[in-house]
């Protein structure tokens, strides 16, 4: 037994996540000018990355949270990810044929931290959604949105396509300014990394807003916009996930508007989780800061979020 954890240890130690990446799945590449010497991002298809971390012993998955299945590991859980058909024992296989075999790591002189054009260049480039086209499929056919208010969101520029069928949410803050991108697809989800998180932004008509509602993905709040057809005198916004700093500012500022008009309210259309529930009691203490009643809409059915209720009253079947 102590010779087998001996082995164990020897694989690790010996063979870099990088000589995986290069020998077992020759697809990924190297994003150079989003790399540094202590973090390698690798891009495989359709969205996917891994970033190669402690001089090549570990890795990471951005688009997963560290409690996730196969957010991180070792060398073992990076071929098995590469290869989910592979069992413990064939990994430890491949990793001793990987043994003396020296990563091909590229020089850093030079390298840049990150993209360097800006944000409103990388969206400016996105095409306009388009009927038929397989960012339009995964929005209408698996996430069940109609045509009318994915139209709503192209005309106020809150929606482009992205790569491999995803879709590009724009985040902006209250002056209009682009500052990030949110970006989802069928096998990918993800934030621009030189952007920062203000709030999607879907307005229900033109005109005098007294009614914010407030969900946590983009995708959940074109839904309840959907489903409570779009109603006027609302602006729909998504805070994309957790709520930083530039997300705060931009509540603060809105609901600092609201609170002009009598009768102004919040809906708090966050996930019916407990990270939803920490979020609906931020949102109700910042509206009551400035006298802003808020109320809380829970996904019906005990389902998780309001995509989810769009899909099951469509009559989709739930994955």
């Amino acid at each position: 037994m102590r010779r087998h954890d001996d082995e164990l240890e020897r694989l690790r130690a010996s063979v870099n996540c990088v000589t995986v990446l290069e020998r077992l799945a020759p697809g990924w590449q190297l994003d150079q000018r989003e790399s540094t010497r202590r973090a390698l991002k690798y891009r495989g298809g359709c969205g996917e990355i891994v970033i190669v971390n402690h001089d090549g012993q570990g890795w990471w998955d951005p688009h997963k949270l560290p409690s996730e299945a196969g957010a991180r590991g070792d060398v073992f859980s990076l071929v098995q990810r590469l290869d989910p058909t592979l069992n413990f024992g064939q990994v430890r296989k491949v990793l001793r044929s990987l043994v003396g075999i020296a990563p091909n790591l590229p020089a850093f002189t030079g390298l840049r931290q990150g993209r360097t054009e800006p944000v409103s260049l990388r969206w400016q480039m996105r095409p306009w959604p388009r009927r038929g086209s397989p960012t339009w499929r995964y929005l209408t056919e698996e996430r069940r949105l109609p045509a009318v208010v994915l139209d709503a969101a192209a005309e106020y520029d809150s929606l482009r396509e992205g790569p491999c069928g995803s879709a590009w949410f724009s985040h902006r803050a209250n002056d209009g300014r682009l500052t990030g991108i949110e970006m989802r697809g069928p096998r990918y989800r993800g934030f621009t990394a030189n952007g920062t998180k203000s709030l999607f932004r879907l307005p229900g008509s033109r005109g005098v807003i007294t009614r914010l509602v407030v969900a946590e993905a983009p995708i959940d709040a074109l839904s309840f916009a959907v489903l409570e057809r779009v109603r006027a005198h609302t602006l729909y916004v998504a805070t994309g996930g957790g709520i930083g700093t530039g997300t705060i500012a931009a509540l603060e500022g809105l609901l600092a508007k609201l609170a002009t008009h009598a009768g102004a309210r919040v809906v708090i259309a966050t996930d019916a989780d407990n990270a939803g529930e920490r979020y609906a009691v931020r949102l109700s203490e910042l509206g009551g800061n400035v006298g802003v009643s808020a109320e809380r809409a829970l996904p019906t059915d005990s389902l998780n979020d309001w995509n989810d209720v769009l899909k099951a009253r469509t009559g989709r079947r739930l994955r």
